[in-house]
């Protein structure tokens, strides 16, 4: 039974539309500065969608509607509603973490470099963004080696007593505690900004003219500080160029649409220099002629920067966007102008060529590498995009924890894995568990899978599917299960995928891609559950280890794990910190901080970040 559109029961208001299957499940979300007409739009007798919108009009049994004031306001909705449900048949940028930046907050005395994820707008200068937090923390030691300026947080900074290693080997010039001349401090920063603006060439000049400056003034060991610092300078941007002058400051979006998917590239540019990249792709999504995706970039941009985003200037596009609402947005997030400029003149073409190119090696990987068809070999009615698995673990019967890991196009996507800890469960009763997993999961706002997969056998499979019927989800998400070889398998040779109607396990051959790829998200199921317990049982284990220090009970061992988050932190706490946990006063925190430093001594095999 297909939706029957009525246009009366739509106003002619702005606000966001939701599809919905059988199962009240949203499978799409739009904005529209006209509800009526823009849903009315899908159901005429002389639309021609593409095949991807006519299936996906095929499963629409009910269409909602939510209206707003002005398109603005739909648009943030829209962006809202797709990242909490996922629907199936809209572009979800689920790599929606906030990327890294460098901070330099120049209204304190003695700045240093910091890195962060927030972008806030307190006068703070911002240089990035990274996607790669490794490459960041590589360009940090780099950057903490050619400037000699304080690498301590504020905290630190502020309790310190005497100098630290990095004064002693001439990376830092000690302002925490030693007289430091403002004046100097500040022009280090000033060659920091222009290192990481990409002003090379700038930086070297100027520091040559102070470096034979100080030489004049026979301050020679201030002259052979900047010689070795500008050497080091000259080493390191030697392989850096200007890639297109002029340019400045833009992010880079480069659709790229292939038989197998969407792609889009983006390239970060600063001062005319690409300073990394990121890729997306979606795969079986909408061909380039679905009028769905006309401009897939107008729902990605919504989703891709948010209030604490570095937002630049200028975004370069292959054609110019005609979206007021989505330019109010960003330059509200920006509180500045942001310009959404189509690629005109070779230099910005060979930008978004860059970006292009990037991003089809990226979709070739992808589609080479991507998860097999399950649809066929699993009697689903379509392949299954997201999929979980589930695993119990446990110590003797104790603390049992339920891990869930999920895979999304061959992906294994970490932001939405979850523990479950379940204390009620008795020792060792794996369908409770399996019970009071289902029961708390319907509770969740998460968004349902497309296939839940269950490292166990039948019984298993039944105890979920029992559980299922009794939450009211039944038939919400296909379910299998995969049994171990020789163990639930009944002793056979090989791991075993158990349906639901089925008294027979699937008949999937050793090393087919399709088994291959269910025990690879059984076995990240498995190692994700069982390394959570042992985290657990460990941290319970040094907990104890805490409480036999004298004078720290429960209470007192609980209130520093909540207040500095790991055994580290803890050990490593000065006397002013402890001083600021709940319940510790100047003399216990005295006491605490030499029991602590004692206890370290005596225990120096343990290491947990």
């Amino acid at each position: 039974m297909q939706y029957q559109f009525n246009s009366s029961e739509f106003p002619k208001d702005p606000g966001v539309y939701l599809m919905k299957d059988e199962h009240n499940r949203i499978i799409y979300v739009g904005k529209a500065k006209n509800l009526r007409s823009r849903v009315s739009s899908y159901f005429r007798p002389s639309s021609d969608p593409s095949p991807k919108t006519r299936v996906m009009l095929g499963r629409v049994l009910r269409v909602d509607y939510i209206t707003t004031t002005s398109e603005k306001e739909a648009l943030l909705l829209e962006s809202s509603l797709i990242k909490k449900h996922r629907p199936r048949y809209n572009i979800v940028l689920r790599d929606d973490k906030q990327y890294v930046l460098f901070r330099l907050d120049k209204s304190r005395p003695y700045p240093a470099l910091e890195l962060t994820r927030t972008a806030r707008r307190d006068g703070s200068v911002y240089f990035g963004p990274f996607t790669s937090a490794a490459a960041a923390r590589e360009t940090m030691k780099v950057i903490n080696k050619l400037f000699n300026l304080r690498k301590c947080g504020h905290k630190k900074f502020r309790n310190r007593v005497r100098p630290c290693l990095q004064h002693f080997i001439r990376r830092c010039p000690g302002p925490c505690c030693l007289e430091v001349s403002r004046q100097e401090y500040h022009a280090e920063i000033r060659r920091l900004e222009m290192f990481l603006s990409g002003r090379s060439a700038e930086l070297v000049k100027g520091m040559e003219k102070d470096m034979h400056e100080a030489a004049s003034e026979l301050n020679f060991e201030k002259a052979a500080l900047l010689r070795n610092q500008l050497e080091a300078v000259k080493q390191t941007t030697r392989s850096q160029s200007v890639v297109f002058p002029g340019t400045g400051d833009m992010d880079v979006f480069a659709p790229v649409y292939v038989q197998g998917g969407l792609g889009i590239g983006v390239l970060f540019v600063r001062q005319g220099k690409v300073l990394d990249s990121k890729n997306f792709f979606w795969p079986e999504h909408c061909p380039e002629n679905d009028r769905e995706l006309q401009n897939p970039l107008s729902s990605l941009l919504s989703q891709f920067y948010g209030p604490d985003s570095f937002i630049p200037e200028k975004i370069l596009l292959p054609e110019k966007v005609d979206d007021p609402a989505l330019v109010h947005l960003l330059m509200e997030y920006r509180k500045g102008k942001v310009r959404l400029v189509g690629a005109r003149g070779e230099s910005l073409k060979g930008l978004l060529n860059i970006a292009r190119q990037n991003c089809e090696q990226h979709v070739r990987d992808k589609t080479e590498a991507r998860a097999p068809a399950l649809a066929r070999v699993m009697g689903l009615e379509y392949e299954p995009g997201r999929i979980e698995c589930i695993d119990v673990s446990h110590h003797s019967g104790q603390n049992t924890r339920m891990g869930v890991v999920t895979f999304i196009a061959g992906e294994p996507q970490k932001k939405d894995y979850r523990i479950y800890s379940l204390p009620s469960v008795s020792s060792g009763d794996d369908y409770q568990a399996m019970r009071e997993f289902i029961r708390r999961r319907s509770r969740s706002s998460m968004p349902w899978p497309d296939l839940l997969l269950i490292d166990g056998g039948k019984g298993q499979l039944v105890a979920v599917q029992k559980a299922l019927q009794d939450a009211g989800q039944a038939d919400r998400f296909a379910l299998a299960s995969i049994a171990k070889a020789g163990t639930r398998a009944r002793g056979s040779g090989q791991d075993q995928v158990y349906m639901p109607g089925r008294k027979n396990p699937l008949p999937l051959k050793p090393g087919s891609p399709e088994l291959n790829y269910l025990q690879r998200i059984r076995d990240e199921a498995h190692r994700f559950a069982l390394g959570s317990m042992r985290k657990s049982m460990m941290k319970k284990s040094l907990r104890s280890e805490l409480e036999q220090i004298p004078g720290l009970g429960p209470k007192k061992v609980e209130a520093l794990w909540k207040h500095f988050g790991s055994l580290k932190n803890i050990l490593g706490a000065s006397q002013e910190e402890l001083m600021q946990v709940p319940g510790f006063g100047q003399e216990k925190a005295r006491i605490t901080a030499m029991s602590l430093e004692e206890w370290n001594t005596t225990n120096s095999s343990w290491h947990l970040s």
